[in-house]
């Protein structure tokens, strides 16, 4: 009995420092508020310059093209 008892000690220990280790190290992990902010602005600054791309190619492509009424 005294066996199982340590036994059960022994993993309820383990498993408490590889609960402890692994909340310490996501915590580390995590990234401030003022990161997550500049990571949204570069991702909308993105966004804008495709689009602006995207609008840009689609007036050369019809520019190009018959009767588009282009110069």
């Amino acid at each position: 009995m005294t066996t199982v008892l340590v036994t059960l000690a022994v993993v309820a220990a383990v498993v408490a420092v590889a609960v402890g280790f692994v909340s310490w190290r996501d915590r580390r992990r995590s990234t401030p508020d003022e990161e997550r902010g500049a990571e949204r602005d570069a991702e909308s600054r993105r966004h804008r310059y495709e689009a602006s791309r995207h609008a840009s190619q689609s007036d050369t492509v019809r520019r190009g093209q018959p009767g588009s009424g282009g110069f």
